[in-house]
Parts: C-alpha cells; sequence; structure tokens
C-alpha cells in the first residue's frame, strides 16, 4: 500500500496524519503544547520539546495506530509554523528558544533602524515586502545585538521547518515560500539570498540552502530512524509553513484562489499570477516555480477565544467551552448588543501593521452578557479580517473563491460573521484536517503519485457559506465603526506602550 506522512508544527498543537494513495486518512494523531510569553510582545517555543518532541511522538503514534511497516511510508513532508528564528550551534542543538512568527513583536527598533539604514522604498522594491513582525532579518538583529554571546556560537539561522528536516536528514534546506519572508535577507527579483541589503546583519553563510517545497531534501538517516521508528532511507521533503500546507489540503492550486485559516491566527494565502507588491502585505514565491503568493495576517484570532474562555468561562468544562460560549454567542443578535470590540491583544499584523495596538472592547453597559462579549469578539475578529480583504482588493488582486479552513471553521456564528461582513462567500471541503493533509498530499506529488488537480478528488468540497443580505447594510456600517474606533485611540494605544512608572 501507498503511505505518505505529513506532519506539522502549530503554534498551539502538532498534528499527524498517514493517508493512503486515494487521499483516505488512515492514522491522525495530534499533541498540545504552550507558546511561551516571557513577556508581553514575546512568542517562544522550546524547539527541542515542541518541535522535534512533538514529531517523534506523532510518528511512533501513527505507526502504531495504523500497524504498518516503516518501508511502507514513501516519502515524508513537514510543515510548521513560520516564519520563526531560531539559532543552532554547529551540531544543530538550539542555543535558546525560537522566537516566533508576526505575534513576537520585539523587533520593532531593529525595523525602525533598517528602514532608515537601507530605505524602506528600496526594502520593498528588492524584496517584495516592508519590514514588519513577520520578517526574520530585523529579529536576528535583535538577537545579534541582545544575546551577543550565543550569536558568537551560532552557526546556522534557520526556522521550523528547516529544524525538522535537519533533524531527519542532516540537511539544512528552505523553501523559497518560507525563504521569502526573511526580509531583507531574502530579495524576489534574485530569488535567493542578498548581502547587498544586510551586511550588518548576517552572511548568506549563516542561513539554510534554498530548494523546491517538493523537492527531496534528503534521506532519513540512521539516528532519525532510531528515535522516531521511521525506515531508513525514507524520502524528506524540503517542506513549507503550515499555512502554505494547509492551503493546498483545500484546494488553493489557481491564481486567485485564496485561503482564510481560522486558527491561533487568521492566516490568509491568495495565489497570484504575478509578483503583488504592497507594504500592507507579504509577498513570497509561491510552492511551486512560475506562481507566486501574497500573504496576510491577524495577530490574535484563536488565541483570542482562548483567553475569553480561560478568563470569562473559569466555571465550564475546557472540553465543552467553546461550544457552550458559541451557544451563548449566537443567543446574542448580529451587533452583540451594542459591543464592538478591537481584538489587537498581541499588537496587530496586517493590514494596519502596528505593535502598540490594544485590544478594546467599547460599549460596556450592565446588561451585557458573556455570550455578548464572545460575539463581540467573533465579530471583532471577522471586521479584522474584512479589513485585509478590502486591502487584497485596493491592491488590485480581490480573491475569485476563498477556501475557509481551520479549527475556527467549526464555530458557525465566526464563520458566518465572516461572510456577512464581507459579503463573499466561503467554501469547506471534506477533509478539513489542515497543514498535515496538505503535507501528505506534497509528498505524493513529489515522488508523481497525484497530480497538483487531484487535490480536487482526495478532498472535495462539501459547503458554501453565502452571506446574508438582511445584516450587510448593518454590518458595513458597523465596519467602519470598528475602523474609526481604531484611528481615534491609536495615538492612546501608543502612549500607553510607551507609559513606565518610574
Amino acid at each position: 500500500m501507498k503511505t505518505y506522512l505529513g506532519i506539522d508544527i502549530g503554534t498551539f498543537e502538532s498534528k499527524g496524519v498517514l493517508v493512503d494513495g486515494f487521499g483516505t486518512i488512515i492514522a491522525q494523531a495530534a499533541r498540545p503544547h504552550k507558546m511561551q510569553v516571557p513577556q508581553a510582545g514575546w512568542a517562544e517555543h522550546d524547539a527541542e520539546a515542541d518541535w522535534w518532541g512533538d514529531f517523534v511522538w506523532m510518528t511512533r503514534e501513527l505507526l502504531r495506530q495504523s500497524g504498518i511497516a516503516p518501508s511502507e511510508i514513501r516519502a515524508i513532508a513537514c510543515s510548521a509554523i513560520g516564519p520563526c528564528m531560531l539559532p543552532v550551534d554547529l551540531a544543530g542543538n538550539p542555543l535558546c528558544n525560537a522566537i516566533l512568527y508576526g505575534v513576537d513583536t520585539r523587533a520593532q527598533k531593529e525595523i525602525d533602524d533598517l528602514n532608515v539604514e537601507i530605505g524602506s522604498d528600496r526594502i520593498l522594491a528588492e524584496c517584495g515586502n516592508a519590514l514588519t513582525s513577520q520578517s526574520i532579518g530585523p529579529k536576528i538583529l535583535w538577537f545579534k545585538r541582545h544575546r551577543p554571546e550565543l550569536f558568537a556560537k551560532t552557526h546556522k539561522f534557520i526556522t521550523s521547518t528547516t529544524f525538522l528536516v535537519h533533524r531527519l536528514t542532516g540537511r539544512y534546506a528552505i523553501d523559497p515560500y518560507t525563504a521569502g519572508n526573511f526580509s531583507p535577507l531574502y530579495t524576489n527579483y534574485r530569488a535567493g539570498w542578498t548581502e547587498d541589503l544586510t551586511k550588518n546583519i548576517v552572511g548568506p553563510n549563516k542561513l539554510p540552502e534554498i530548494l523546491w517545497t517538493n523537492a527531496i531534501a534528503g534521506h532519513v538517516t540512521a539516528r532519525a530512524a532510531n528515535e522516531t521508528g521511521l525506515a531508513i532511507g525514507t524520502p524528506v521533503l524540503t517542506g513549507t509553513i503550515d499555512a502554505a500546507a494547509e492551503a493546498l489540503s483545500v484546494g488553493v492550486i489557481a491564481p486567485g484562489d485564496m485561503m482564510v485559516m481560522y486558527g491561533s491566527t487568521i492566516f490568509i494565502i491568495q495565489i497570484t499570477a504575478d509578483r503583488l507588491s504592497d507594504k500592507r502585505l507579504w509577498t513570497a514565491p509561491w510552492l511551486f516555480p512560475g506562481q507566486h503568493a501574497a500573504m496576510s495576517g491577524l495577530a490574535t484570532s484563536g488565541t483570542l477565544t482562548h483567553w475569553l474562555r480561560d478568563t470569562f468561562a473559569k466555571d465550564l468544562p475546557k472540553e465543552t467551552a467553546f461550544a457552550t460560549l458559541a451557544m451563548e454567542a449566537e443567543n446574542s443578535a448580529p451587533g452583540a448588543n451594542g459591543l464592538l470590540m478591537l481584538p489587537y491583544f498581541s499588537g496587530e499584523r496586517t493590514p494596519i501593521h502596528d505593535p502598540h495596538a490594544k485590544g478594546v472592547l467599547f460599549g460596556l453597559n450592565l446588561t451585557h452578557t458573556r455570550g455578548d462579549i464572545y460575539r463581540a469578539a467573533l465579530e471583532g475578529i471577522a471586521f479584522a479580517t474584512n479589513h485585509i480583504l478590502e486591502t487584497y482588493s485596493d491592491a488590485g488582486s480581490p480573491p475569485a473563491q476563498i477556501f475557509a479552513v481551520g479549527g475556527g471553521t467549526k464555530n458557525r456564528v465566526w464563520l458566518q460573521a465572516t461572510s456577512d461582513i464581507s459579503d463573499k462567500p466561503q467554501t469547506l471541503r471534506k477533509i478539513n484536517t489542515g497543514a498535515s493533509y496538505g503535507d501528505a498530499f506534497l509528498a505524493a506529488l513529489a515522488l508523481g503519485d497525484v497530480r497538483i488537480g487531484d487535490i480536487n478528488i482526495w478532498n472535495p468540497i462539501v459547503e458554501t457559506i453565502t452571506p446574508n443580505p438582511k445584516t450587510a447594510a448593518f454590518y458595513r456600517q458597523r465596519f467602519d465603526q470598528f475602523k474609526t474606533l481604531y484611528t481615534q485611540t491609536k495615538g492612546l494605544m501608543a502612549s500607553l506602550s510607551s507609559a513606565q512608572l518610574t
């Protein structure tokens, strides 16, 4: 039997699947872990425990569940959160916790300094991206300035998927899609690392080798086989960031196709025929030659719902809390009985790119319930998502078709509010497993066992969420209020960030 292994490491949970040649899942496993927040604006993972530890546990669990021989796995593809910044020593061991993607905003000064030193216009022109909290170059510069002893010991600066591939094969590899987030270390027009803009950060010799996403980066070593239970010599792909694998899993394969991922953060990917250069969005080569992608993402989405559950629903059993909160939100009318929430609880990424942005719950009175507050949060995330969708249209690239995926799609209030506010339908596929399923498809694709269009056979469409015209006009007015609330409090938010008790 032809079998493919897909493993994905997420912000709060890792997932793995074994899939046969027809796209049927024959075993799946999941393992939770925590995102560490040492101080406000920081976000970290323990790469040994959270990335490699989860990978090892899941491979052994999947083999146990399925009962298949390790030799039956034809190829392995990994994805993981990204872009992340992890310094490793000569042996590939982490020198500290990994600094995570755009939710970690510690390098704002480095962003400002590089914009002055290099020029923000030049960075956008050559890299295709403005520097934001999503960019890895400023984070490496932060590490160089604040951890000089560890910087001196660093052999490579890598990201999460690269760490897994190196542990499996001994090779440091990164795909162009992930590398495109390493601004200003990567230039789109050269499709590779550059020293022209980065002499004061780090040289290309400290960065991974760039290979296409579905290239065979190497094969499972004897050491990796001993730890994971996999067969020596099993092909391992370069892999990619989790959101890209998730987009592939739901059929985002052609220009105009867009994924909205309802996860720890809302993350959006649209395939474009040509490179889309807009400082409010991120851009990178797509997973395959000849295609490009424009990305965007909020800073808090699922993480905000977790915070609300843990803060306001301590009386509810954790295993049923989200379902109860969703029912309470459904009993609150659209508009949350006059409440409006800005979901900027960890600053904000696209399109405002404001690390000083704060969460705001506006309009409270003594009649409001927990359900009103929870609905306001879901609508606030949906308003912020629509702000992004409007940005794509402003940039000349409105989505042709939106595919929704992720755990948040189980929340019908959230899903419907997003369609109502944006006035756009969202398509759901049968399998909502996510990035690990996309990884398994990538593995089959790399070996020539499937073609790109076969994802429509593996994972057929089952439902389309359509906008409710009765709420469209109301939500348009409320969206204007949402944007006004931010613009009128932006200065106060920044002053709160700088205020210190002396």
